[in-house]
């Protein structure tokens, strides 16, 4: 290889044949189509996790209502006695 060809692969203002414009062209778009096509990867991932946000939020809602139909329970187990005792004097005052 003689220093002349070697020269005119390392700098990019020697000129060329249109067709090795054409490849470089062709090649530099087909890069810019591969970071088109990460970024557009990443919006489908966030879109994703967005929507896995929103079953995430379903799953919280269920915990709360679990969480406050335990409390009613347990609140009305530990007042049973005196509900049932204010029924009966309502009813009495009733009859």
């Amino acid at each position: 290889m003689n220093a002349t060809a070697s020269f005119r692969n390392q700098t990019p203002f020697v000129s060329c044949s249109p067709h090795i414009r054409r490849r470089r062209a062709v090649r530099r778009a087909m890069s810019a189509r591969r970071e088109v096509n990460q970024v557009l990867k990443l919006f489908d991932a966030l879109e994703r996790l967005q929507k896995r946000e929103d079953g995430q939020t379903m799953a919280e809602y269920g915990v709360v209502l679990a969480v406050i139909t335990i409390a009613v329970f347990t609140a009305l187990a530990l007042l049973s006695g005196n509900i049932v005792s204010a029924i009966t004097r309502v009813a009495g005052y009733v009859s």
